[in-house]
Formats: C-alpha cells, sequence, structure tokens
C-alpha cells in the first residue's frame, strides 16, 4: 500500500539518509555558448528522446506538446521527420490500441540492436490525467526490416487509470518500466511477457519536491505545482543496480536481485532501497561503460556526470540546453535533445508555449562508450 506523502515527507525530513535534493536558486544560467556542442538536427515539432543506431539512424520520440501528430519518427537524409515504423502505427486508433501509438515517451535502441518504444498509454501525467486501456505497451521494433516484431500490452493489473510508462532498460531477459504516474516501477519478463510491479509509493518513488528549469517552479495548466515522481532510471554495467529518481531528486538505487526476485513482499523489496546521492530536477539520463551516470540539470541548462563514487562535474553549460531530456551515447559522443518542455503550457500553468523552434539536438564528445547493458 503506498504510504501518504506528508508522512514520508516528514520521514524525509527528520533522517540524514533521507536527505532530499535541492534545486539551487536562483541559478546561475550559462551566457556563453560551448564551441564543442555540435548541432545535429532540428524539428518543428518538440522532441524528448533521441536513439542514435551504430550506423547513423536517428529516432526521435515526439511529446506531441503542440496536439495529436506524429508519435515516434526517423530523421531522415533530407532532414525531415518521417512517422516510424510507418504512418499507421502513428495514427491513434482506439480500437486497436495495441496496434497503433497513443504517445510514444521513451524509445531505446536494445542491445539486441532493435528498437525499443515505449508507449506511456496515456496523452498526459498531469491531475486528471487518464490512462487509456490496452495502450500502454512496448514495442520491438526490427530495424531492418522496419516492422513490428512484438508488442508487449499492459492488463488492469499493470495499467492503472493514472498510470503512464515513462522510459525502459534492460538487464539480461528483464525490462524494467518507470510508471510515474502511478509512482512505481514495472518490472517485465521478456520471455513470457509477465509484467509486475515494485516499490510503489516509496518514500524514493514519490515526488518530495517542485520542479524547477531557469530558476522558475512549474505549474500544470490547473495551478498546482507540477510533480512527476519515479522518472528516470539506469542499470550500472554490470547489471547488479538499478539506479531511479523522481524528476526533483533524490537519486536513489536498489540491487536488481531484489526487484527480480517475484517471491519476496512489497515488503522486503522496499527495505533495500538506498537513498545514493542528491541531485537535481533532471529532464533525462544515461550511462556509460564505466558506470558514470550523466543527468541533464533542467535548472542550469547544463549536462553533469555522476562518477560511482559519487563525484559530480559539469560535462556542459551551454545557453542552448533548455530543458535536455533523454541523453543517448554513442561513438563517444552525448546526444542531447533540447526539448523546451518548461516553455509549453504543460509546464507553465496553461500559459501560451514560448518554444523557440525549431527544436534541436545537439552532441558533444565525452569519449565514453554505453553500457554492455543499455545498447551496442
Amino acid at each position: 500500500m503506498p504510504i501518504c506523502k506528508p508522512l514520508l515527507l516528514a520521514l524525509a525530513m527528520s533522517c540524514p539518509l533521507m536527505a532530499i535534493a535541492q534545486d539551487v536558486l536562483p541559478p546561475t544560467l550559462p551566457t556563453q555558448q560551448d564551441s564543442r556542442l555540435i548541432e545535429v538536427a532540428t524539428s518543428p515539432h518538440i522532441w524528448n528522446g533521441a536513439a542514435v543506431t551504430a550506423d547513423g539512424r536517428i529516432f526521435v520520440s515526439l511529446t506531441q506538446s503542440e496536439g495529436p501528430g506524429m508519435s515516434l519518427a526517423e530523421v531522415g537524409k533530407d532532414g525531415q521527420l518521417h512517422p516510424y515504423p510507418d504512418a499507421q502505427w502513428n495514427s491513434w486508433n482506439a480500437a486497436e490500441p495495441g496496434k497503433h501509438f497513443l504517445h510514444v515517451n521513451a524509445l531505446r535502441v536494445g542491445p539486441d540492436g532493435k528498437l525499443w518504444a515505449v508507449d506511456a498509454g496515456n496523452t498526459g501525467i498531469n491531475t486528471g490525467a487518464h490512462a487509456v486501456p490496452g495502450a500502454g505497451k512496448l514495442v520491438l521494433i526490427d530495424l531492418t526490416t522496419n516492422q513490428v516484431d512484438k508488442t508487449y500490452t499492459f492488463d488492469s493489473a499493470i495499467q492503472k487509470d493514472n498510470s503512464y510508462f515513462d522510459d525502459v532498460r534492460f538487464r539480461s531477459r528483464q525490462a524494467y518500466l518507470t510508471d510515474p504516474g502511478a509512482v512505481r516501477l514495472v518490472v517485465l519478463d521478456l520471455d513470457s511477457g509477465k509484467a509486475r510491479t515494485v516499490l510503489e509509493g516509496h518514500e524514493l518513488s514519490i515526488d518530495h519536491l517542485p520542479m524547477y528549469a531557469d530558476g522558475q517552479k512549474l505549474f500544470i495548466p490547473n495551478g498546482q505545482e507540477k510533480r512527476v515522481g519515479l522518472d528516470q532510471l539506469e542499470v550500472s554495467p554490470d547489471g547488479q543496480y538499478l539506479y531511479y529518481q523522481a524528476i526533483p531528486g533524490p537519486l536513489a538505487r536498489i540491487a536488481t536481485r531484489y526487484i527480480n526476485n517475484p517471491n519476496l513482499s512489497a515488503k522486503d523489496v522496499d527495505a533495500h532501497a538506498e537513498h545514493w546521492l542528491d541531485t537535481w530536477s533532471t529532464g533525462g539520463t544515461a550511462i556509460d561503460a564505466a558506470g558514470n551516470i550523466y543527468a541533464s540539470d533542467v535548472n542550469t541548462r547544463s549536462v553533469k556526470r555522476i562518477a560511482p563514487d559519487k563525484t559530480v562535474t559539469t560535462v556542459v553549460a551551454d545557453p542552448r540546453l533548455v530543458w535536455v531530456d533523454a541523453l543517448w551515447i554513442q561513438d563517444g559522443y552525448l546526444y542531447l535533445p533540447a526539448a523546451q518542455i518548461n516553455r509549453t503550457p504543460a509546464t507553465t500553468g496553461g500559459k501560451p508555449s514560448t518554444v523557440q523552434y525549431p527544436v534541436h539536438l545537439y552532441k558533444i564528445r565525452i569519449d565514453a562508450k554505453p553500457s554492455p547493458l543499455d545498447h551496442a
């Protein structure tokens, strides 16, 4: 059973081990452009994630912040967005929710070399949003045939009315998906297709603090503070730990042997979750082969590197990096989609959009390889 937020917040405030991250306010925003930042692609639509293959194909997920439209696209050699795997999958049909995208919120080229797309199954994560039965799913696409290989759908036991499936990572034949809407982690067996949930309502899963970007607190259209629980996740290169956090932090971790064991009770699993590091309002993360976690700081237009020994350094800070979302590592580069989410009505209390088009995808050299558990 989830524990109420006021009680959890009181516990967190009273225990040093449960210290909560705080965004630096007011932040110092960068004014000087970093010459190391390379523009990769631009878009007339907001994207919140990118995945790049070893042979240079670029795929992006689109937030539909401007209204219904493409949800998953490939950036063609002409620089244009092309619906992927085809237009039919990108045309919502409520009569066949398992065969059409409602809202792709994340995508990854997995360790198998295929493209995995997470359909949130919900058009929003704010108060009042409702999941569409059968729409939440994990879709596997063969990049050689450009056809859907398999679709993992979630029944009502997994997809709650407030579920919003957010992102995915892998360890062997397990897929881990965050569900910040229902504040929990979904563990999916890729062989059997069976799914279960862990860390539901845990004090390290919920959103203790509001979110900030560019020094401004974020609000949903009804005027309430925007709050997003368990959202970011990474698996250590050795597969031993899952790192996760609500958008405002802190960063937590749990040994994968506990979340992989279906015989453990929720209480037993919860007992092994540990506060790991105070962080900040984070749009997206990535992890490299050495175990360094890269986390965007949407409050300071920067990306930071968190070493395995918890040392934090700044990789890049640039005025163009407005809300960097899901990060990607390929060929020694870190890819940075500057999504400008904080300029949309979903985070400005319903005020008109101030997004400056086109939206950009950048990359910066980091001379690091991706985790072998993540992608080739």
